[in-house]
């Protein structure tokens, strides 16, 4: 039997996040959409925000939208310092090492930076995670002597494995943030593509009643709220407004 090919691009995860956040704005604005729109009357939203719950569950195995949004917080709230520590780091190894090349390239590529760091400094979570993990597991009593015999302080090696603690202490896994198993199965493919299908029809029909109003409209766009799932400050619901007069 040929493979299921997925609606959208992307991660399942990233996919459902988005949704889940544009249904929470539609139900923000219920009262309005529902003026508009009849049949979206309860249980319509409440029970495509369960559909997309229960997806994260049973295909994804994670409890719901907001451990994902949990996750994201924890990893950009250290984003931006442990970047240029790690960058910092880096460039004393390459300068402290470079009259040996071969014994530098290993101590680069055992502490993840040869595999993660250009992702990692491209804004992928996933790729900063590997890297920190990495980093704590292979920086041993031994390596760390070498590398701070050469020039590189003790702190700055303490502070990159406390962003590495920050995420193990959080709970937070590489797995935990893509929220992806290796193989979705078919039904799993099948529900993606429905809840992705059913969130769009939803998506566009409430940005067009939201036309006048650019900030309630972009609540609705599914680039921005994937967008909005890797910038290092949450995005905060625009409140309600009266509806148009007629």
């Amino acid at each position: 039997m040929a493979t299921l090919k997925r609606a959208y691009t992307g991660k399942d995860v990233d996919m459902l996040t988005a949704c889940g956040t544009i249904i929470e704005q539609a139900i923000i604005h219920k009262t309005f959409l529902v003026s508009k729109r009849s049949n979206w009357i309860d249980p319509f939203l409440p029970d495509m925000q369960t559909r997309i719950k229960n997806a994260f569950s049973d295909f994804l195995g994670i409890d719901n939208a907001q451990q994902m949004r949990d996750a994201t917080q924890v990893v950009t709230s250290i984003q931006k310092n442990a970047l240029r520590d790690l960058a910092e780091f880096k460039v004393q190894i390459m300068e402290d090492f470079k009259n040996k090349k071969q014994r530098r390239d290993e101590i680069l590529n055992r502490l993840g930076f040869t595999a993660h760091l250009k992702d990692a400094q491209g804004k992928d979570q996933e790729a900063l995670i590997e890297l920190l993990l990495q980093f704590k597991k292979n920086m041993t009593a031994t390596l760390q002597t070498e590398i701070t015999n050469a020039g590189t302080s003790v702190a700055l090696i303490t502070a990159i494995i406390g962003y590495a603690d920050v995420l193990k202490n959080s709970n937070i896994t590489q797995e935990t943030l893509k929220g992806s198993r290796k193989e979705i199965s078919q039904a799993g493919v099948t529900e993606f593509n429905a809840i992705y299908t059913q969130v769009i029809s939803i998506a566009k029909i409430s940005a067009k009643f939201f036309k006048d109003d650019k900030a309630i409209k972009d609540q609705f766009s599914y680039a921005k709220a994937l967008g909005n799932l890797n910038q290092t400050k949450p995005v905060k619901p625009v409140p309600p407004t009266p509806p148009p007069t007629a």
